[in-house]
């Protein structure tokens, strides 16, 4: 068969649209299978290569599973809200629902003409307001649970952006959107306590298969720690300066302490401090700095002492130095911490920059060279002396700070409470509403969704307002509740919002009085297989499970955790083994390949150019292989023989049909196609196959080459889809050769090879190998001392 591919796949992706074979069934018989790609954003560039490379594993086992008599549910949608969008609209003039609307087409034309099997009849949109409603009905409920509060609080600032980002968002001090340099900003903030989940979604990780280091990300980034809360006083005020520590072991080692340069005991306490200029001005070069710098390992070792306050060590007794730095945050636990500078290196360096003492507390190391963050034994520390096991000494200690009521044991995250508001248009409206009587009130159910109001004007204010601020039709309006004058919040969702719960809509995308039925619900959840790239691992993918563990407990779901297996791809690199980039020239635009060499030879590529994990470099020499490849397969319909079954190709066969069926369900794609290439070969040097070993063969090759299969699937006879048709199945016993090559030696050296049964008796493999010519005149006119068999490895005659 000539292999076309234009005109073979034009005519199975109309095919497929008009039979609708890729929509799922609510409530089916079958099994059901929920698999999830993360759905794209759809900026103007268009669909690259690495979102064919991260569709494409569900995509290949979404189409086994149909072939497995599964249910498929595999959707797509678009996360289409955010910056990149509003500032393409500033830039140009158009308003950002118009370029919206226009990528969504062009993205579901480039997908469509890969061949993926998505259920198009489930796309949801989040910037539609029939989506938005049900984003902003879970925000309510959260608010009514008291999941939502504003608070004053110096956040990241982008200047470029003129927008409010979360320390996820602006990782290594620069924009997640534009990459400028973010900055330290006071500003009002709504936030998310996801902190209140944070148990629950590392308990949660115990019930899912996710990959190890996702796992360990997640941990990571929740960051639990257990240790104690402390209360230091200070000298001569009848106040308390709480700390939190993971070593109250060391309590004894304690000489100075460091305040958040923010803190508010400062202010309070300004007239007892003598040096409060030098306060001030610390602190205006603080606000200068990123929290990312703040927080540096790495730096010079900057703060002042605070004249005028010192702490009192509640174990000992000791008067002791405070200081304000700006590695400590406000932000994170308490805004104070004790400083053990004998056992802690920043500490350590801190106290030989300021001349602050330092006292072993541990014994192991030498503290006049560096500190000492090893285990050892308790010394200069009253009741821990001689203590060797840290944790008998941590809870030794906890013991007596509540028996004394200066403290208690206590556990802390590093995740922060989630900052949920942006100073921008194109984000969801939150739902609220500022009443000079009745305070913040939510906007009633009954009137989601709060629509975002036709502007012409995007530019977010001078000093970062929203644009909404200025449009008065829309700020001003009644109390829900008091029906008195008051005004609408401003701000907008962060473009997390949205992708928080997508996956639970596409169960039921045009359900106006639920964001989805509990029966279909039920049917379909928890998502079966999610895949998508390691840079969601933790903001995404925490903030979905967050929401998800909410509309659980309040019991709008029926699965605690939304995703049941989690898969990683890697990133698609250059020619040239670097990050695809435009500045590099190194970009691969697969609509190229697709117009040259046909979508089935993408697919099949980029499944095979290498560990579907690991970031592997393009290689076009490569793809082109993979294209005469299905050259070979499309010329296999010109070998066909009458008869069930080619003997030579029985084993082979079956072997791939269980080598590639096992392979797709570990990810395992570059090996699966590598083995269809080798039983290619096979086939090659056969010279024929039957009907039937082709049908099983396209079978196997059809998740990853879809179009050129259907073609010879209907080439062979069938009216039907092969997309549907049954997957093959191997038998265990035709796995394995009925006679095995052996080499036949005599005196140690190889005279020949035989053909023997495979795990036959040992005389009967003597036998035949006594029989093969060449190895009977070896030893002819010779005696045998000993015969040797290795089982179908090796039969070895000594003679003399």
């Amino acid at each position: 068969m000539r292999y076309n591919f234009k005109a073979i796949e034009q005519k199975w992706q109309k095919k497929w649209e008009d039979a609708r074979i890729f929509e799922a069934e609510d409530f089916s018989d079958k099994p059901k299978f929920y698999g999830l790609v993360e759905f794209p954003y759809p900026s103007g560039a268009g669909m690259h290569v690495g979102h064919i490379k991260a569709y494409s594993s569900i995509e290949v086992v979404a189409r086994k599973r149909r072939m497995q008599g599964y249910n498929v549910l595999f959707p797509i949608g678009f996360d289409a809200f955010g910056l990149p969008t509003e500032n393409y609209a500033i830039k140009t003039g158009k308003h950002p629902r118009v370029i919206t609307d226009t990528n969504i087409e062009k993205f579901s034309t480039q997908l469509k003409s890969v061949g993926f099997s998505f259920d198009w009849s489930r796309v949801v949109d989040t910037t539609d307001e029939d989506y938005y409603k049900w984003t902003q009905w879970i925000f309510l409920k959260m608010f009514e649970k008291g999941l939502v509060f504003r608070d004053n609080a110096l956040v990241n600032y982008c200047p470029h952006c003129k927008v409010v980002l979360s320390n996820e968002d602006s990782q290594g001090g620069k924009c997640d959107i534009c990459h400028s340099d973010v900055v330290q900003k006071s500003k009002t903030v709504w936030y998310l306590k996801i902190t209140e989940y944070a148990d629950k979604l590392l308990q949660g990780l115990s019930e899912v298969d996710y990959p190890e280091n996702v796992k360990q990300q997640q941990e990571n980034w929740i960051g639990k720690s257990t240790g104690a809360f402390v209360n230091f006083t200070i000298d001569g005020i009848d106040e308390k300066l709480e700390i939190y520590t993971t070593r109250p072991d060391t309590l004894f080692g304690v000489t100075f302490m460091v305040m958040a340069p923010e803190h508010p005991l400062i202010d309070k306490y300004a007239d007892r401090i003598s040096n409060m200029d030098a306060i001030e001005n610390y602190r205006n070069e603080c606000a200068k700095k990123t929290e990312f710098e703040r927080t540096q390992l790495v730096k010079d070792k900057t703060g002042v002492k605070i004249e005028g306050l010192e702490a009192v060590n509640p174990l000992n007794g000791k008067k002791i130095p405070i200081f304000i730095a700006d590695y400590v945050m406000m932000g994170y636990g308490t805004g104070a911490i004790m400083a053990v500078p004998a056992h802690d290196q920043r500490d350590y360096d801190f106290a030989k920059e300021f001349g602050v003492d330092i006292i072993e507390v541990i014994k192991g190391g030498d503290i006049s060279v560096e500190a000492y963050t090893g285990d050892g034994e308790m010394v200069n520390s009253d009741f821990l002396n001689g203590l060797t096991k840290k944790k008998d000494s941590i809870e030794k200690v906890i013991g007596v700070l509540a028996e004394r009521g200066i403290g208690h044991a206590g556990v802390q995250f590093k995740m922060k409470d989630w900052a949920f508001n942006r100073q921008r248009y194109w984000g969801e409206p939150i739902p609220l509403i500022h009443c000079p009587e009745c305070g913040i009130v939510a906007v009633p159910y009954e009137e989601l969704p709060l629509r975002l109001p036709k502007v012409e004007n995007f530019e977010p204010g001078a000093d970062g307002e929203s644009p909404l601020a200025n449009i008065e039709a829309f700020v001003n309006c009644k109390c829900p509740k008091c029906g008195g004058d008051a005004k609408r919040e401003t701000d907008t969702m962060p473009q997390w919002a949205g992708s928080s719960w997508y996956f639970l809509r596409y169960i039921d995308p045009k359900n106006d009085n639920e964001l989805a039925s509990m029966d279909k619900l039920k049917y379909w959840m928890p998502v079966d297989w999610y895949n998508g790239g390691m840079e969601h691992v933790t903001r995404h993918m925490i903030y979905s499970r967050f929401w998800h563990h909410f509309l659980y407990d309040e019991g709008y779901v029926n699965t605690a955790e939304p995703y049941a297996k989690r898969s990683i791809q890697g990133l698609i690199l250059g020619p040239d083994g670097d990050k695809m980039s435009k500045s590099k020239g190194n970009v691969v635009d697969p609509l190229d390949i697709v117009e040259d060499l046909g979508a089935d030879t993408l697919r099949t590529y980029v499944l095979f150019m290498g560990d579907y994990g690991a970031a592997t470099p393009w290689n076009d020499s490569s793809m082109r292989g993979c294209k005469r490849f299905l050259e070979r397969v499309a010329s296999l319909t010109d070998i066909i023989t009458e008869g069930e079954e080619t003997p030579e190709l029985t084993v082979p066969l079956h072997r791939a049909i269980k080598k590639v069926s096992a392979d797709i369900e570990e990810t395992k794609f570059n090996t699966a196609i590598a083995t269809l290439m080798a039983l290619i070969n096979t086939i090659s040097k056969v010279g024929k196959m039957t009907k039937g070993e082709l049908e099983a063969f396209i079978k196997l090759l059809s998740p990853f080459a879809p179009h050129l299969c259907e073609e010879i699937w209907e080439n062979l006879g069938h009216d039907d889809f092969l997309a549907l048709a049954a997957w093959p199945e191997y038998d265990e016993a035709k796995t394995v050769e009925d006679t095995v090559e052996v080499g036949v030696q005599v005196n140690g050296k190889l005279k020949n090879t035989v053909a023997i049964p495979f795990n036959g008796e040992k005389e009967e493999a003597l036998s035949i190998a006594k029989a093969d010519e060449k190895v009977a005149v070896a030893m002819e006119g010779k005696s045998i001392v000993k015969e040797i068999y290795v089982p179908n490895k090796i039969i070895n005659f000594v003679v003399k």
